[in-house]
């Protein structure tokens, strides 16, 4: 099942995405356009729904929030087709610039990004008459970048909020890095959230203050426990953690609850 939605936030379109072989779609992920510019590519499995929307409405930059498959997965075509300027963070292009492995669930659920040469985004980014400022905001992947609006007091976060209440990892993710990056963000002046998964068009601080209190309330529970040596598995069940069984089986354990308390495990001064 092919998923296209548009999503209309005013001067800025939404372009819902998602891909199956069979039924819905597990997931779908969000870009977006501002007049010239898109933030974030979608997943590769949609490329001819991305490429026809660029061809219908002329792209001259593309921005990327994060080298993950359901963000980049066009923009080498999107840069190949229409030749235009990809920007990302140092990180991102350093990913980006070789092939690289991915698990058989991406494969599935995305398909693989194309490797392509990015730019790196200047200290003052300016497209399309406003000013797009890069916040680096690790934590989910090492090179995840958010970009600030101010004058029309937008965020465009990638994977930075997701939901209010997380309920797995990717096997890579950092949660004391996350707890940093929200933190970093609340000092910004925004209230919509333009998220890869879950826009808010208003009260979007309010949703990353909520993500924020989840994630160092989870932090303090889990920590507590691991300082007693208790095991990730024996914290799960004291803190009634439960898995989402069939994500976790199909991604082969790299997304799971039990990442969450590894992560914060991992984080923990060492003895």
């Amino acid at each position: 099942m092919r998923f296209l939605k548009r999503h209309d936030f005013g001067e800025v379109r939404g372009l819902e995405l998602g891909w199956s072989p069979v039924g819905k779609p597990l997931m779908t992920t969000m870009c977006y356009r501002f007049g010239p510019v898109l933030i974030d590519t979608g997943l590769a499995h949609m490329r001819p729904e991305v490429l026809r929307m660029a061809k219908q409405n002329p792209v001259d930059a593309v921005l990327l929030t994060h080298y993950h498959e359901d963000h980049s997965g066009n923009a080498g075509a999107i840069k190949a087709g229409f030749n235009v300027a990809v920007y990302g963070s140092a990180q991102t292009a350093e990913k980006l610039a070789t092939p690289y492995g991915i698990y058989p669930y991406q494969h599935l659920v995305w398909g693989a990004t194309d490797s392509l040469k990015i730019d790196i985004f200047p200290e003052n980014l300016e497209l399309n008459g406003v000013r797009f400022i890069p916040v680096h905001t690790p934590g989910h992947s090492r090179d995840h970048t958010a970009y600030f609006v101010s004058e029309h007091g937008w965020l465009f976060s990638g994977d930075l909020f997701l939901s209010r209440r997380i309920k797995y990892f990717r096997a890579d993710e950092k949660i004391d890095e996350q707890i940093v990056s929200l933190k970093k963000v609340l000092t910004l002046d925004f209230d919509t959230l333009f998220c890869g998964h879950h826009p808010k068009a208003e009260n979007g601080k309010a949703a990353i203050a909520a993500k924020l209190q989840y994630l160092e309330d989870f932090y303090g529970k889990v920590a507590e426990l691991a300082r007693t040596g208790m095991a990730e598995s024996r914290i799960m069940g004291a803190l009634h953690l439960k898995e989402q069984t069939f994500i976790k089986l199909l991604c082969f354990g790299n997304v799971s609850m039990k990442n969450m308390v590894r992560s914060v495990i991992r984080s923990l001064p060492q003895k």
